[in-house]
């Protein structure tokens, strides 16, 4: 278990200094750690052990509990990140088994000093920390859009590309947690407990305005991804008309001298044309004369 001061940097301290100090604290402790000294917060809840499913807050009587459900930024689909919290005016909890909890307040003690501290500011930079990193992540997905585009375009693209499919999947992840994250956030600012400062609700509101940020670029994309679909259908659609139109003119071309081959295989016994010295030659000029003209229409027309 890790115990902190929220001072002008957050201080480590022992177990008994959250009660003397006189400030608010944060303290990182695992699922047992909590169940064996919850008496010690003085919050009667009953928080749940297991790791949490969605990002949540719930008002309790005399306390605020709730959970992060954080995607992995380097596996957005793939196990997530997640831990549980209970808060009051005193303090707040952290509950992680995994180790990412305390190494996101391990981040905010080593870079983050604060000219007002309190808890409304230590929340608002942990939350921070969950997302600081998908606007590039974010801009990365944007240039792996513009690549398939760019490769539908030139023609070297001709299926539905598994790539895409993967993009669509993480943007939707994106977009349910970015759901939860300002349902999250908007319950902090509502403070129905009054556990926060009244000035410091502005903090729950920048980041709610951040993440609908993140979550209008992800709308984008999202309708992108279904432009990207739509022009490789498109492309495949005209791909599939000019071999239709090719074997059209092949066919087109072939047909009346098909025709010749169906007529002068007949050999009839008077064709005139069998006994005649240049009837060989004049097939062949005939047939010759009948693939121009074909060729050369065609090409008026611009069907080739």
């Amino acid at each position: 278990m890790t115990y902190y001061l929220i001072r002008e940097v957050l201080t480590p301290c022992a177990p008994e200094d959250i009660r003397d100090a006189g400030v608010q604290y944060a303290a990182v402790l695992t699922a047992r750690e909590w169940q064996e000294c919850r008496d010690r917060f003085d919050m009667v809840i009953d928080m749940e052990m297991e790791p949490p499913r969605e990002t949540r807050a719930v008002v309790n009587l005399d306390s605020l509990t709730g959970a992060l459900s954080i995607p992995d930024r380097d596996r957005i689909g793939g196990p997530r990140h997640a831990f549980s919290f209970a808060l009051d005016e005193k303090g707040i909890v952290l509950v992680d088994d995994s180790g990412y909890a305390l190494e996101l307040t391990e981040t905010i003690r080593r870079t983050k000093k604060w000219r007002l501290p309190g808890l409304e500011r230590f929340l608002y930079d942990l939350l921070e920390l969950t997302i600081s990193r998908d606007l590039t992540l974010l801009e990365k997905t944007e240039s792996r859009l513009n690549r398939i585009e760019e490769e539908i375009l030139r023609g070297e693209i001709e299926t539905y590309p598994p790539e895409l499919n993967d993009i669509r999947g993480d943007l939707l992840d994106l977009r349910v947690h970015y759901e939860q994250l300002i349902d999250l956030s908007q319950e902090l600012e509502e403070n129905e407990n009054e556990f926060f400062r009244e000035e410091n609700l502005r903090y729950f509101r920048l980041f709610t305005n951040r993440v609908i940020r993140l979550q209008e670029i992800v709308g984008g994309q999202r309708e992108y991804v279904m432009q990207l679909r739509d022009l490789l259908q498109s492309q495949l659609e005209v791909r599939q008309n000019r071999i239709m139109t090719l074997l059209t003119v092949i066919t087109s071309i072939f047909l009346p001298l098909t025709l010749i081959v169906g007529w002068y295989g007949m050999n009839f016994r008077y064709m005139p044309e069998l006994d005649w010295r240049f009837g060989y030659p004049a097939v062949i000029l005939v047939s010759v004369v009948i693939v121009l003209v074909c060729l050369i229409w065609f090409r008026r027309k611009k069907w080739m």
